[in-house]
């Protein structure tokens, strides 16, 4: 396995930005790890609470990046941004829900996190840029917050959480975003949520298929364990990892299940890094840093 780089996760604001698409070297159109099924759409919600429609589901994901805001701005970069936007795009594309209007963007923050939100929205930190090494790790990460949105993690979690029918209650709000009482509902779900974190199972499962994405996506698929390790390194005691560790499971943990799969991801390990790439896009945040 590379010992390469660097990682970490929180998710904020949507963004519309230019969408961009890049070729990168052969797509994984096979690539099947321990027969994960990127199509099997997690249906515990569905069952629980009725389905949420994909218009109902993005207006769950505006409240939810509202809530994420606070006082984190944006990163004033421009061509960064749409940097970050065309990599998740393109990962984005090799998901089974590429038709969302999938979102990216960099948070002017020294936190090393990211985050995602359902319907798309999907932000990683300045403080995370600045730990990875190459566009691999880039996609890695992306990869494993694109999952969230696929398997509909924090949808799920938020209508158990506040046991509440999103489909019921949005649908008889006629779609409404100034439904005040459902919104305040799903703000104090997304609360909590997002203090607590996801169950740790949603985040191995993340992992798992997230190194699935970024190989298919024509990626060395290390790129995702290189930054957990990158991460295991680090001191516990590190004020910008706080958060991130109180939220996720530890980094080693995350590796030990990985490992697992190192077999079958060897044959994709000779897919591009693309560092020289990455540095040459994020040189002049380093600069400033």
């Amino acid at each position: 396995m590379r010992k390469d780089t660097r990682l970490t996760i929180r998710l904020l604001l949507p963004l519309s930005l230019l969408l961009g698409l890049f070729s990168l070297s052969a797509c994984v159109k096979d690539l099947d790890l321990e027969r994960i099924d990127l199509g099997q759409v997690l249906n515990t919600a569905q069952q629980a609470f009725g389905e949420v429609d994909v218009q109902q589901e993005t207006l769950i994901g505006k409240e939810a990046v509202s809530v994420l805001l606070g006082a984190v701005p944006l990163l004033e970069n421009d061509p960064l941004q749409r940097y970050v936007n065309q990599v998740g795009h393109w990962v984005a594309l090799h998901t089974e829900r590429s038709d969302l209007a999938w979102k990216f963007a960099v948070l002017d923050s020294p936190d090393i996190n990211a985050f995602a939100a359902p319907g798309g929205y999907i932000l990683i930190t300045k403080g995370l840029l600045l730990k990875l090494q190459s566009e691999a790790e880039l996609a890695g990460v992306l990869a494993h917050e694109t999952v969230h949105v696929v398997r509909k993690h924090h949808l799920a979690a938020v209508q158990q959480g506040a046991r509440l029918d999103l489909a019921v209650q949005l649908g008889r709000a006629g779609v409404d975003e100034k439904h005040e009482e459902t919104m305040e509902k799903l703000s104090r779900g997304f609360k909590e949520l997002y203090a607590r974190g996801l169950d740790k199972n949603d985040e191995f499962e993340a992992d798992r298929m997230g190194v699935v994405i970024a190989a298919r996506a024509g990626y060395d698929p290390y790129g995702l364990p290189a930054v957990l390790q990158t991460l295991a390194g680090m001191s516990p005691d590190d004020t910008s990892l706080a958060f991130l560790f109180s939220t996720h499971p530890a980094p080693a943990r995350r590796l030990s299940l990985l490992e697992r799969l190192y077999d079958r991801l060897d044959p994709y390990a000779r897919q591009p890094q693309l560092q020289q790439r990455f540095e040459q896009q994020i040189a002049s945040l380093r600069s400033r840093s």
